[in-house]
């Protein structure tokens, strides 16, 4: 997080007996990981989100208050994850500013709030956060989010002969109606003069063009969509029949897969749509359901995963925990208890002890390796 931290300091006996100085704590420290730090603060902050968010989902308030005590209970283990994931990100040398930027480009246009310092309060109105601690969350989030998909999710391998037996054994969950998937790009022409609305219209004939061509419909949709569905690169939700416009519904309803519309032009734009799918009613074939039975066995095997993955990040990391925390994701047998520095007695040696070891350490090097040759002069200086 960019939010100044302020952490707690102690100051040890002074040489001479001096009395120790009076410190006021300010923020305490829960956790070290590695070369970062967890504060109280941050945890707090952490479960004042969780709180909101749950709270715009209208729960009960016995749903609320179950759910809000489970989110709890595991507040330390989420923020430790968070940071060996980034940490991770940055061993792997993983770079997402270019996908941030285009995401942030994204938010900023559909506000339709060009200044910079207006942007700032939406953000903040629409969050609680400040603009850079939003860019910060948003960044921790497509690493670590990269991170579980190269480390974690790239090695779950289903093979297809399971996806058919699962297909075979649970035909009644894809019996369907006929159904039509889409994905969009919008060019918005709201106002544009004459000039602008013809811009947009070569824009979209344009691409039209690099669709039909096979180009990635989803990722030009992410990229020049002015649609909020760009984030999801143009996905939109199935369609049966009788749910979309008669004008749209009558160009794609009778369309396989695959088929791009001509733009098509709407009050404040022009719309193009790519069928992604089109399943008849009835009992879908294997293959238009495939992708829907891999994610169905994906994801339970996904998180036990990805949860030993952590805990092999936690065997290989430097944590410490202070005594009254727990990380309901620790590592079984990992030693994580909190070293007090103002505990710690300063080891003593005499200066003959000191030369001694020097001493020792050179002469190590002076003793020859069974079956190694000697080093170059150089490599030999370099390591004295």
């Amino acid at each position: 997080m960019s939010t100044k931290l302020v952490v707690s300091l102690c100051f040890l006996g002074l040489a001479g007996g001096a009395q120790a100085a009076e410190v006021q704590v300010v923020e305490r420290i829960i956790a070290k990981v590695n070369n970062e730090i967890i504060t109280m603060g941050d945890l707090e902050r952490a479960r004042e989100q969780i709180e909101e968010e749950l709270k715009r989902q209208n729960l009960p308030q016995d749903q609320f208050q179950k759910v809000l005590k489970q989110h709890e209970a595991d507040l330390l283990r989420d923020r430790i994850d968070n940071m060996l994931l980034v940490q991770k990100a940055k061993d792997l040398e993983i770079n997402v500013d270019q996908e941030l930027s285009k995401y942030m480009a994204q938010i900023q246009s559909e506000s339709k709030i060009a200044d910079p310092d207006k942007f700032a309060q939406y953000v903040r109105e629409q969050t609680g956060m400040s603009l850079e601690d939003f860019k910060q969350q948003l960044k921790e989030n497509m690493l670590t989010r990269e991170v579980v998909r190269r480390e974690v999710g790239s090695r779950i391998v289903i093979p297809r002969a399971e996806l058919k037996k699962y297909y075979d054994e649970h035909q009644d969950e894809f019996i369907r109606e006929e159904h039509v998937v889409l994905r969009e790009i919008f060019i918005s022409t709201e106002g544009k003069d004459a000039e602008g609305i013809a811009a947009a219209e070569k824009k979209a004939k344009e691409l039209v063009a690099r669709a039909r061509k096979n180009e990635n419909f989803g990722e030009m949709a992410r990229d020049n969509s002015e649609s909020p569905s760009a984030r999801d690169y143009g996905a939109l939700p199935p369609f049966k029949r009788g749910e979309l416009k008669k004008e749209i519904e009558d160009l794609v309803f009778d369309k396989e897969r695959g088929y791009v519309t001509d733009p098509i032009k709407q009050p404040n734009g022009f719309l193009i749509l790519k069928v992604e799918d089109h399943p008849k009613a009835g009992l879908q074939p294997f293959e238009n359901v495939e992708n829907e039975i891999m994610e169905k066995l994906y994801m339970p095997r996904m998180q036990p995963a990805l949860r030993a993955y952590l805990t092999r990040l936690r065997e290989q990391a430097f944590l410490e925990i202070r005594e009254g925390y727990i990380d309901s994701g620790a590592a079984p047998g990992k030693d994580t208890a909190w070293k007090d520095p103002a505990k710690l007695v300063p080891a003593t040696v005499t200066k003959e002890e000191v030369i001694s070891r020097q001493r020792r350490k050179r002469l190590l090097w002076m003793v020859p390796i069974p079956g190694t040759a000697p080093k170059p002069k150089a490599e030999e200086d370099a390591t004295n």
